[in-house]
């Protein structure tokens, strides 16, 4: 089979530009301004993010998950722990985030280290997680082979049954991490492929730096 070429697939962004005086001093202030734009502009799951971990191979994996909570302290997801992105985390405890928001032409890049939330606020929010979701992540043996679909809903109706008229359980294989950050990048899309691509880093006081990098 031939090669598709897709090389006539382009866009020319134009919807905005971003200057070193438009962003807050802070990138979590920052991201929240801009996760606000993309709730106020309608988009589908502006929380969903690209998660890339890496084996103790140095086999990079990557698959979308969804944020569930951002401030000062980090980025918060939650996972199976015994899923392949909860081993590759345990083993090498770094790892990199991608949102993108093509209606707004946005992207944002975050890279840092990986710590678990506590016990107490894993169990929060698996509290306010459907019911539905509660069972099915108690059930699921994430990133493992399982003999067919039916497998997993005779599970998931035995758990059901197991668990009626009472609080699902919260797994102890299950819970929360926090991608604490060392680098946060924003990305602006513009013409001519002259993208506004400003990186904070740490500034070894307390705060942030905040350069330009070439597109």
């Amino acid at each position: 089979m031939a090669d598709i070429d897709i090389a006539g697939l382009r866009l020319d962004y134009r919807h905005a530009a971003l200057g070193e005086g438009d962003v807050a001093a802070d990138p979590t202030t920052q991201f929240g301004r801009w996760f606000e734009d993309t709730v106020a502009a309608g988009v589908v799951e502006p929380n969903a993010m690209t998660l890339a971990t890496v084996g103790p191979d140095g086999q990079p994996s990557a698959r979308v998950v969804l944020l569930k909570g951002y401030g000062p302290a980090g980025f918060t997801f939650y996972s199976n722990y015994e899923s392949r992105k909860g081993r590759e985390l345990d083993a090498e405890p770094r790892a990199a985030v991608v949102f993108l928001w093509k209606e707004l032409e946005r992207q944002v890049r975050i890279e840092g280290r990986i710590v678990r939330v506590g016990r107490d606020e894993t169990e929060t929010y698996f509290r306010s997680r459907p019911r539905g979701s509660q069972i099915g992540a108690s059930v699921s043996p994430q990133s493992r082979p399982v003999a067919g679909r039916e497998v997993l809903e005779e599970s998931f109706a035995a758990a059901e049954a197991r668990f009626a008229g009472e609080e699902v359980p919260v797994p102890g294989w299950w819970g929360g991490y926090r991608l604490a950050p060392t680098l946060i990048e924003f990305w602006q899309g513009r013409t001519s492929r002259l993208h506004d691509r400003l990186v904070y880093r740490p500034d070894g006081r307390g705060g942030w730096a905040i350069e330009r990098l070439a597109p």
